[in-house]
């Protein structure tokens, strides 16, 4: 017998293809059979399955709606249009949409019932910022809506805390009379047309998620309720596609939290390409499809890395180190949650010392991790032209100017974010944020911007900005003369617990720690050029 002659790369790109295209089917059997409760019961194994697909944006079809006896309650009166409670929900469950306000009447005219329409007309207030300010310049103002969408919200509360004073945001009890006014209410703001970009002031970063191009992250991934790490995919993916678009994003995941509750087979958040590569080897895998993008003709798009410190910064450090040593037009966001939480919450070379972690038990003997912090930021400057961010979610715009110029710079960049495990930290789900801003105040993780364009020397290319007290060892609070350092960031945390006496006392262990903290802080002061 003639043996059968192999198939080219072409025909084998084909025959997936051909295999793979029918996302509506794929999305009426298999996401239908999961949502039902019907597939563990009948579904067969099919070619998707086999090739480990799962098409983009099936995470839109997932219904949370059962997980928290809450959800929040928007009061329009209140809202002053800033956009925070948008921009830090980790499961894009709430949305906010400027309408023209003859669109708007004439969309609201529609509506059965005087009651109802009065009702639905509140949910658009008028704010300073997107009608006042506009009919003074002449252009026209907005109605500013915020919608929560019950089958993607958890009901963690981080929109509530985001909102701050302003309380424009109140968690209510759920009902069935409630939700069905919810999904009512979202069903309406869908109907409505993409916020007009005369609304949009490209200077106010955190506008940019009223747009269609910048919700790259549709919701419905598995990861725990107020999630820091997923608020973080969120803005990276917002500031890329804003600027990019949809179609020129791609990311290269490593193992771990961020690729399980994103892939929950058969359920996808992301709308663009990604793929899962092994813990240790994302940074490798990345250069080849970088390698062959650049191929064929495109250089322009931009190709993300994600990882968390244990892949980053742990075993696949090496492979990390070379990707940047070679140059290539790779960006790298790296989350941040100084343990091992995928794999039950060992340490990791990012955890710090003292913190209590399986492998690491604070106990009689050894009282906690041991190791100093690895800097992973620090250790990406020492590259040659390497941009390198280290910036949190809770610092919205230094963020977004970081994922910004990093997509800008024409070779490899870096960003480190600070992302809070709620389950790992011992926090509460809403306290992402919160924590996040702690971490910078208290020196624990300073933010900074390190750009190779600015200069020929270290303290041209390194910037603080962003910091408190940019000048001094700690922060203090201004308001009671308070010292915000890393024991005042310990203290509000569960993994430190252990190291303060019944009356708050902190351990030498936790004191010497806090020194350490202080030293990395005065290091970044020294490269920065900054005189005490």
């Amino acid at each position: 017998m003639t043996e059968p002659m192999p198939l080219t790369m072409q025909q084998r790109f084909a025959d997936f293809q051909a295999n793979v295209v029918d996302v509506a089917d794929f999305n009426e059997r298999v996401v239908g059979a999961y949502n039902d409760g019907s597939a563990e019961k009948g579904l067969p194994a099919d070619f998707q399955l086999a090739k480990s697909v799962i098409p983009a944006g099936t995470g839109a079809l997932r219904d949370f709606s059962y997980i928290a006896p809450d959800i929040p309650e928007f009061i329009g009166a209140n809202c002053v249009g800033c956009m925070d409670c948008v921009t830090q929900c980790p499961d894009t469950a709430i949305l906010g949409k400027v309408a023209d306000p003859a669109v708007l009447e004439q969309r609201l005219g529609g509506i059965a019932g005087d009651e109802e329409r009065k009702r639905m007309s509140e949910q658009w207030p008028v704010t300073n910022k997107y009608y006042t300010v506009l009919e003074r310049k002449g252009v026209g103002g907005g109605k500013f809506g915020i919608f929560i969408d019950p089958s993607k919200c958890k009901g963690c509360a981080e929109c509530v805390d985001a909102c701050g004073d302003h309380n424009a945001l109140k968690m209510i009890r759920k009902d069935d009379r409630n939700i069905t006014w919810y999904k009512e209410a979202f069903e309406f703001y869908k109907t409505l047309p993409e916020t007009p970009a005369k609304f949009i002031n490209e200077k106010a970063l955190s506008d940019m998620m009223l747009t269609e191009r910048s919700l790259l992250y549709v919701g419905g991934a598995g990861s725990c309720m107020g999630c820091g790490e997923a608020t973080a995919l969120r803005m990276m993916l917002a500031a890329t596609g804003f600027v990019y678009g949809r179609e020129n994003v791609g990311i290269v995941a490593a193992t771990g939290c961020n690729t399980v509750y994103t892939s929950t087979y058969p359920y996808n958040p992301y709308l663009v390409p990604w793929t899962n590569s092994l813990f240790e080897n994302a940074p490798a895998d990345a250069m080849g499809v970088r390698a062959r993008w650049d191929q064929m003709g495109w250089s322009n798009k931009r190709l993300w890395i994600v990882g968390g410190d244990g892949a980053m910064l742990d075993i696949g450090f090496q492979s990390l180190s070379r990707m940047l040593a070679a140059g290539y037009d790779i960006k790298v966001l790296i989350l941040d949650t100084q343990v091992y939480s995928n794999t039950g919450g060992q340490a990791s070379t990012s955890s710090f010392k003292g913190q209590d972690a399986k492998m690491s038990f604070h106990g009689s003997s050894i009282s906690g991790k041991q190791e100093n912090r690895k800097e992973i930021a620090n250790i990406a400057m020492m590259h040659k032209d390497v941009y390198v961010a280290q910036t949190t979610c809770a610092h919205m715009n230094h963020f977004y100017k970081a994922v910004m110029e990093a997509n800008a710079f024409p070779g490899p960049a870096i960003v480190n974010v600070y992302t809070t495990c709620q389950p790992e930290h011992g926090v509460a789900d809403n306290m992402a944020e919160h924590q996040a801003k702690l971490a910078a105040d208290s020196r624990s993780f300073p933010v900074f911007i390190y750009d190779p364009r600015k200069g020929r020397r270290f303290r041209e290319r390194l910037s603080l900005v962003g910091n408190p007290n940019v000048k001094e060892d700690w922060y203090k609070n201004p308001k009671t003369g308070e010292q915000i350092d890393f024991i005042t960031f310990a203290r509000s945390e569960g993994r430190f617990s252990k190291h303060f006496d019944k009356d708050g006392n902190p351990s030498a262990a936790l004191i010497a720690s806090r020194d350490e903290r202080l030293e990395n802080w005065r290091l970044l002061q020294d490269l920065a050029g900054v005189v005490q």
